[in-house]
């Protein structure tokens, strides 16, 4: 038996009873179990118990076995000193604290059927443990739970632009282009678009904004695009040419060093995703003085967002794919799916963390109304959940799925997960894999 399978019943108070060791007539109540401690220190703070006619306030400490307070070293250490109670499920030992004064400790019996299905949770095969039984479960209580999950991978995000906000003196802008270019490179070309971002600033584009043609020889030069080796046909290209001369002009004027132009990734990707075409985006995105987080700060229409997004390349692409090689007529416009990927993963989040720094709910919630905007997304793991039952209606939803898979499925967290709760609690027709294999 695992630990925590104690601090799940006695966090929603699953127990059939608690009684005081050696003490049996002694009432015992819990008032309130305390806030659950993931780090060092007693296992739930802040509880209030009333044992008798007394209520207690303090700390709780929880084992199998109350011999397992001193294996682990806790009669010496002052932190465990305010333990109100030890709850235990076998008291083998008395067990004092380090002051020497012994714990009060009380004994937990459960309903094994409890215990049996939580043990089925946690060591099932499959990716989804819950899978059988997710789609019994109320859609409201499902909903709650998602809406939480989707908060807490929003959160999860704070740490990572916090470290940009840092590195770029608190330079919004900044900090959406950087996080803007990394997305932009679609997986296959995430770092070098990164790395391109931190060798041209946003103040620089934003500067050359009314000249477009300039935002691309800066973007494209130091991204290392211009160099020779990397497109011999482009030789003779006059648009190609151009880009080369304004390029030596402003890497003279900015010092900007390109970064090594065979960092970019070209083979098994669409034509359409080739970062030639994608940086070419890019720059249509960042001409603009005003910047492009101020203006998403100060749009209130989800669909102006898109609109201030959905950038084509400049007309030179419409024939072309990379430097130097004519192609089939095709205007390059990202499109809606890539647009959605931008939303959620760069738009959302910084909006959110935005709203977070400056105590503005309202951008918070604009943050998540727009994420409820978006469609819910389409991959293996949101397929996996539909399968099972639990369809998500928009991007909020498809969201929170993801948390749930990567942070509780994936790690056996059914005991954390409000889904696994539920179904240990109520017993939902758990089916045994055998009978599951058994032909009808």
């Amino acid at each position: 038996m695992r630990e925590e399978f104690i601090h799940y019943l006695w966090k929603y108070k699953l127990y059939d009873n608690l009684s005081i060791s050696g003490s049996p007539d002694v009432s015992i109540v819990v008032v309130n179990p305390g806030e659950y401690n993931r780090d060092a220190g007693p296992d739930f703070f802040n509880a209030k118990i009333k044992i008798g006619d007394i209520l207690w306030a303090g700390n709780v400490e929880i084992h199998i076995k109350s011999s397992s307070y001193e294996q682990h070293g806790h009669q010496h250490d002052p932190l465990f000193d305010n333990i109100v109670l030890h709850v235990v499920v076998e008291d083998d030992k008395v067990v004092y604290n380090s002051r020497g004064e012994k714990l009060p400790t009380a004994v937990l019996s459960y309903d094994p059927n409890i215990y049996k299905r939580y043990e089925r949770l946690v060591n099932d095969p499959h990716r989804i443990a819950c899978h059988f039984h997710v789609g019994k479960i109320d859609n409201r209580y499902v909903s709650q739970w998602l809406g939480s999950l989707s908060i807490e991978r929003l959160e999860k995000k704070v740490g990572h632009i916090d470290r940009m906000l840092a590195d770029t003196k608190n330079d919004w802008n900044e900090v959406f282009y950087r996080s803007l270019s990394r997305y932009f490179g679609f997986k296959v070309n995430s770092e070098p678009f990164e790395l391109l971002s931190r060798a041209v600033p946003s103040r620089l584009l934003m500067k050359h904004a009314d000249n477009r043609l300039q935002v691309e020889a800066m973007l494209y030069g130091t991204a290392g695009m211009l160099d020779e080796k990397l497109f011999k046909e482009a030789i003779n290209d006059e648009y190609y040419k151009l880009l080369l001369r304004e390029y030596m002009v402003l890497s003279t004027k900015y010092c900007l060093k390109p970064i090594d132009g065979w960092l970019w990734k070209f083979g098994r990707l669409r034509p359409q995703n080739f970062p030639t075409v994608r940086i070419a985006q890019m720059a249509s995105i960042m001409s603009n003085k005003n910047g492009v987080f101020s203006r998403i700060l100060e749009t209130k229409e989800p669909q102006k967002i898109y609109d201030m997004l959905g950038a084509t390349a400049s007309e030179y692409w419409n024939n072309h794919y990379v430097f130097g090689k004519k192609s089939k007529y095709a205007p390059k416009a990202i499109g809606e799916s890539a647009i959605n990927i931008l939303v959620i993963n760069v738009v959302v989040p910084v909006l959110f963390v935005y709203g977070k720094k400056h105590s503005d709910e309202m951008m918070c919630e604009k943050a998540i109304e727009l994420l409820e905007y978006v469609p819910a997304e389409d991959n293996m793991v949101v397929r996996e959940w539909e399968d099972a039952g639990l369809t998500p209606y928009n991007g909020f939803e498809s969201q929170a799925l993801l948390q749930l898979m990567t942070a509780y499925c994936s790690k056996h967290r059914c005991i954390e997960c409000r889904i696994g709760i539920k179904v240990m609690a109520e017993g939902l027709d758990f089916i045994s894999h055998d009978n599951l294999m058994m032909e009808p």
